[in-house]
Formats: structure tokens, C-alpha cells, sequence
């Protein structure tokens, strides 16, 4: 006999690297039904060139679709402030819903509908090069919990 009393999550959790985050989040995007949220600090025109095919096809269904993105003018880099106000304008002429956020905005996550999290170190809207580690989890518990903590 257990001193403890366990209970089955009701929730699903795995862990994703650089190399297989895109592959999944890619597939939860296609999936989506009515919302997607992305917090990404920086924004590049080579990771977009990968993420505005899915986001065209998104927003085709009717589907919201959130970007939240660093302020172009809290770059330090000229290039990265230029490449970044290029693309938010692009996702605005698409019809992405872009909210700029001041201070050095650094939080990476996207919540897809109501029972996707993803969260972690991975730049979504913008990584290249580095290693880096994402945390997928199902479950409208912790995507409540997310919206409330960032008051969306």
C-alpha cells in the first residue's frame, strides 16, 4: 500500500529542443480552431519566411491569430530594429494582430485555442542557431493559468 496518494495529471506535458519544436508547433498551429497567441521578443524575415505560409492559411479559416513582439525601438542593433519593423508590418498587411510591448520584452510562449501551452527558451519567431528548450503542455488548466498571469 502507497503512503501517497497519487492522482493521474490532467494534463500532458513534453519536452521539445531546437531541432524538434517546429516540427510539432507547426502541427498545432494547422490544428487550430479559433485562437493563436505567440510571445516572441524578436522577429526575423528568415524565421517568418517558415511561419507565414501557416499563419496565411490560418487566417483563411478565420482563425485569430496574436503576435506579441518586442517594440522595434528597444533593439539595440539597427539591422535587428529595421528586420523587426519590416516584419510586423508585413503580419499587420496579412492581418496578424501585433501588440508591441516596451521594457525589453524577453517571454516566449504561444497558446493555441484553449489547451496548448507552449513555453520556454526558444525565441518562436525568430530562433537560428542556439540551443535552446521548449516545454509543450495540453491542458486547459495551465492555458487559464498562462492568460490570467499575463492578463490576456
Amino acid at each position: 500500500m502507497s503512503l501517497f496518494w497519487t492522482k493521474k495529471p490532467s494534463f500532458k506535458t513534453k519536452l521539445y529542443n531546437e531541432k524538434t519544436f517546429y516540427e510539432q508547433f507547426i502541427k498545432d498551429l494547422v490544428r487550430a480552431d479559433h485562437k493563436v497567441i505567440i510571445e516572441s521578443p524578436f522577429i526575423t524575415t528568415s524565421r517568418m519566411e517558415l511561419l507565414y505560409p501557416v499563419f496565411v492559411g490560418l487566417l483563411a479559416r478565420q482563425i485569430m491569430v496574436y503576435l506579441i513582439t518586442r517594440d522595434p525601438v528597444d533593439h539595440d542593433d539597427e539591422f535587428m530594429r529595421n528586420q523587426s519593423t519590416n516584419e510586423i508590418l508585413q503580419c499587420k498587411e496579412l492581418g496578424v494582430n501585433v501588440s508591441l510591448l516596451k521594457g525589453h520584452h524577453h517571454r516566449k510562449l504561444a497558446i493555441i485555442d484553449s489547451d496548448i501551452l507552449w513555453e520556454g527558451s526558444l525565441n518562436i519567431l525568430s530562433f537560428s542557431n542556439s540551443r535552446e528548450i521548449m516545454r509543450r503542455i495540453e491542458g486547459e488548466k495551465h492555458v487559464r493559468e498562462m492568460q490570467k498571469f499575463l492578463k490576456l
